[in-house]
């Protein structure tokens, strides 16, 4: 669902209309940090996902997990494998109070555990699959993005790497002790994403502009993107983009689900994508 300002929601089932416009003539500020407005409504750019400046950007990291700005925080983590389509698997760490959050903001296909401890332990670990197994702890959106439509069908398939992944993993020496080892239970989210015969998408918004404005039927959504039908094929909108921005509702059809921000288009062809084994 999408939170607005003032705490109103709106919820996403597939195949809703996501329709709105962008204030002709406006400009995008900065959301601030840490629940309090920017102090000087800094303007920031179209295609930052953070939505803000660099002032409250530097506030909102100054007690960040991410940043390793709060090493003595005494809740446990959990440290986990990511997978997000053929070859793009990813190491991370989040506390174990928020449970799966963290995988279904990233847009995790497929996910498990791989070990519960202390937060500097869980980071341990974290630069010990680096090292020792190459697994990064990013993959970049627009590498997600591109092959959504063309995951694997049988839940299985799609849990194969991080099984693998996890079975190595368990092998290496080095690991903290205070460090509880998981067994390998691969969580899939599929189905909580939509991506069953998902289209492919021609491309991504890179940016919403004022004047802007886009209209099209949602088809699936994982992490920040929805998955939206328009009269251009199925785009990839970041809903992160959208942050700091005055929107406007759109009645109505829209020259037939129309899109009228700036978009990239996938390549098309053979993934150039590595395989991590």
């Amino acid at each position: 669902m999408l939170v607005w300002d003032g705490g109103r929601v709106s919820p996403l089932p597939w195949g809703k209309r996501v329709a709105f416009g962008v204030t002709d003539g406006g400009v995008r500020t900065c959301v601030g940090a840490r629940g309090h407005a920017c102090p000087v409504r800094a303007v920031v750019p179209g295609r930052s996902a953070g939505a803000r400046c660099q002032e409250c950007a530097r506030l909102d990291r100054a007690h960040s997990v991410a940043a390793d700005t709060i090493a003595d925080d005494p809740r446990p983590y959990h440290v986990y494998l990511a997978w997000f389509g053929p070859g793009m698997v990813k190491v991370g760490i989040t506390a174990e109070e928020r449970g799966s959050a963290r995988l279904l903001e990233q847009g995790a296909v497929c996910f498990s555990w791989l070990g519960l401890g202390p937060l500097m332990a869980a980071r341990r670990t974290e630069e010990l699959l680096r090292a020792a197994l190459q697994v990064p702890d990013r993959i970049p959106y627009a590498e997600k993005r591109a092959v959504r439509s063309g995951l694997p069908v049988a839940e299985a398939e799609r849990a194969a790497e991080v099984e693998e992944l996890h079975g190595r993993a368990l092998a290496l020496d080095g690991w903290p002790e205070s460090l509880a080892r998981e067994p390998c239970q691969p969580v899939d989210h599929a189905e909580v994403f939509g991506l069953a015969d998902l289209p492919a998408a021609v491309g991504e918004v890179t940016e919403l502009v004022a004047g802007g404005a886009v209209s099209g039927r949602l088809v699936a959504a994982a992490g920040p993107d929805l998955h939206l039908v328009t009269g251009r094929g199925v785009v990839v909108l970041d809903t992160r983009l959208m942050r700091g921005w005055d929107l406007l509702p759109v009645e109505g059809p829209v020259g037939g689900d129309e899109l009228t921000l700036p978009m990239k288009e996938f390549k098309r062809g053979p993934s150039a994508q590595d395989g991590l084994f």
